[in-house]
């Protein structure tokens, strides 16, 4: 995509969509969308599809589509309305106004289940979300597909890892384990893949794993090297604290209870 395309970029008072807005905002013409509004950006609740929002998608070339509900402890009201619903106004604006790309925030948590399995975790595996918030973005992945096979638009999601707000520096006792430092993401790598997906023809859909090139991960980029010529320049070592290690002893002895997920996600197995 040329240097001064207009692109939609939804979200972009974000941690995900802040980062991008400051690094393409000197190569792209950016037209910023956001919950809150503000900051050069416009006010847009993407749950309700209207003309005030859906109007500056013409003449775009492409959507960073980065808005929604982040949090994976969310319950299925907010991530139904703000996740699955926002995504499909956004795919139907980008339709109506002839975008050629849209570029969408998944998550790893679409494969959360293979947490304490020994398996490199591919994009072609059986998705195992825990809850309502991958659900959303699992649902929102296979709409993409749909919107790709009947548009012919581009859709490329990316199942970003652990992206921290801010400078992003990892350390043990970040509180996720270590399977959340095994899939930590530099800023720098992260706008690397973005980039890169701006740029590469033909790629009519995609699912791919963004994460930064961690020793003894077990996240798979071989389709993100094939397909974007991506290649991650940093990577973080897995250095677990104590609390680290707890909180996957914690996770490991759990199961899933339905309907609790906003106050916690596991409750302990008896006995």
């Amino acid at each position: 995509m040329a240097a001064n395309a207009t692109l939609v970029l939804t979200g972009a008072r974000g941690n995900l969509g802040g980062k991008l807005a400051a690094a393409l905002g000197t190569t792209y013409t950016l037209r910023c969308l956001d919950l809150l509004g503000g900051d050069d950006c416009i006010a847009a609740d993407l749950g309700s599809f209207d003309d005030s929002w859906t109007r500056h998608f013409e003449g775009a070339q492409a959507v960073l589509h980065f808005a929604g509900e982040p949090r994976p402890t969310a319950p299925w009201a907010l991530v139904h309305h703000a996740n699955i619903v926002a995504t499909a106004n956004v795919l139907r604006a980008a339709r109506m106004h002839g975008v050629k790309r849209v570029i969408f925030a998944s998550t790893n948590q679409v494969m959360a289940g293979y947490r304490f399995s020994e398996k490199i975790v591919t994009t072609d595996m059986p998705p195992t979300p825990l809850n309502p918030y991958a659900v959303s973005k699992l649902f929102c992945e296979e709409a993409g597909r749909a919107f790709s096979s009947e548009t012919g638009i581009s859709f490329i999601a990316f199942r970003i890892g652990n992206i921290q707000p801010g400078e992003n520096i990892p350390h043990p006792a970040m509180g996720i384990g270590v399977w959340g430092q095994q899939m930590w993401l530099s800023n720098r790598d992260f706008v690397a893949g973005i980039q890169a997906a701006l740029l590469v023809p033909d790629v009519p859909f995609a699912i791919l794993n963004l994460v930064s090139n961690n020793p003894g991960m077990r996240w798979d980029l071989t389709e993100t090297r094939r397909i974007l010529g991506y290649s991650p320049q940093d990577g973080f070592a897995s250095n677990p604290a104590p609390e680290d290690v707890a909180e996957d002893q914690t996770a490991r002895l759990a199961r899933l209870v339905p309907g609790q997920w906003l106050d916690q996600r596991f409750q302990p197995i008896p006995g």
